[in-house]
């Protein structure tokens, strides 16, 4: 059954969900775009043949009655706009971060118990195939138990970079380079990990005149016994994003910077191991699907003809934000924070930073 899809935002990233959308092939028509930018909407259109264009959600909705919706806008305007979608009879896939805060979070789940119909959080880290088979290779217990991991997302972004109006303000950008570039990395990570159980951490604004932050440092422990280093940068010249799980049997490390490939997984034994005839299945990774787009919105798109809930959505997508709105809090108060604490009383229920 072929998808009528719109694009709500056609900035840079919406590049990436057409050329997802074209891979999806007969499964999926885009059909409109929306962008507050009248020339800018219309050249994009005209670019990539898109039909039709709108600058206002709602007549776009009310036109073409999408059966789903790809929102690409800031931050700040994820939440409202997902819910107009959702209540118009749309799916809705949305960019990174979900959402303001867990407030929003559980309007977002409201909205969906209301609709009936669902909206899933790009995190298409967990698509690739190297993540998918090192997923299945641990809840098969074939590597033992995690026992430590090292989560690293140090890149850098200049002042042009943050000259853009709605970056680097907790009211637009909702959170730094945690919220915005290190949160895919992290979220692959609590996706291999499992349920975490307390966070501390540190946040710092080095070098760049913005008012959030651009480096966070974080430990976690989890509920299996397994311990996190996280390190989110945006002021590292030598770009590299970089994820190492060891487990009883073997170290898995990912090193890549935006997109990772089946090459860019390693698995080492430790010295003696008798697990070399094993190695060689561990590291036999299976098809070729590089961590773009496109396998995530093939997996929204199964959902959508099974009428189930796609991946990461309603408390696996909550999980993550829970988890970064904890490192927030621990760094603004100088202490721990564990999983569940954050009620509707605390302040950072309300805002990354804890303030209106």
């Amino acid at each position: 059954m072929k998808r009528k899809v719109a694009l709500v935002g056609t900035g840079g990233i919406a590049r990436a969900h057409v050329a997802a959308l074209r891979e999806a092939g007969a499964r999926a028509e885009l059909v409109a775009a929306v962008d507050i930018d009248a020339s800018r909407v219309a050249a994009f259109c005209d670019a990539h043949g898109v039909p039709h264009h709108y600058t206002d959600v709602a007549d776009m909705l009310a036109a073409h009655r999408p059966d789903l919706v790809h929102v690409c806008t800031p931050p700040a305007t994820h939440c409202d706009l997902v819910i107009q979608c959702l209540e118009a009879g749309a799916w809705v896939l949305c960019e990174k971060p979900l959402c303001a805060s867990l407030a929003e979070m559980d309007r977002l789940d409201a909205a969906e118990r209301r609709t009936g119909r669902y909206v899933s959080s790009v995190f298409q880290r967990r698509f690739g195939s190297g993540a998918q088979h090192l997923k299945r290779l641990m809840d098969a217990g074939a590597l033992g138990r995690p026992l430590l991991g090292l989560c690293q997302t140090t890149w850098y972004r200049d002042d042009a970079y943050y000259a853009v109006p709605w970056r680097g303000r907790w009211a637009t950008e909702i959170g730094g380079t945690t919220m915005i570039h290190g949160i895919h990395q992290m979220d692959m990570a609590l996706w291999l990990l499992g349920d975490w159980q307390e966070v501390t951490a540190m946040i710092g604004t080095l070098n760049h005149a913005i008012e959030v932050d651009d480096v966070a440092l974080l430990c976690a422990r989890f509920a299996n016994g397994a311990m996190l280093s996280v390190v989110n940068s945006a002021v590292s010249p030598r770009q590299e994003t970089y994820m190492r799980l060891d487990f009883e049997k073997v170290t898995v490390e990912l090193r890549y910077l935006y997109d990772y490939t089946n090459a860019d997984w390693t698995y080492t034994l430790p010295d003696g191991s008798p697990d070399h005839e094993a190695l060689a299945a561990w590291q036999a990774i299976p098809d070729e699907i590089p961590s773009s787009h496109t396998p995530q919105i093939m997996a929204l798109l199964d959902s959508m003809v099974r009428g189930v809930r796609p991946p990461v959505s309603g408390p696996d997508a909550r999980r993550t934000l829970e988890f970064a709105t904890a490192l927030y809090k621990s760094a603004f108060t100088g202490q721990p924070v564990r999983q569940g604490s954050i009620t509707p009383d605390d302040p950072f229920y309300h805002a990354m930073h804890g303030a209106p």
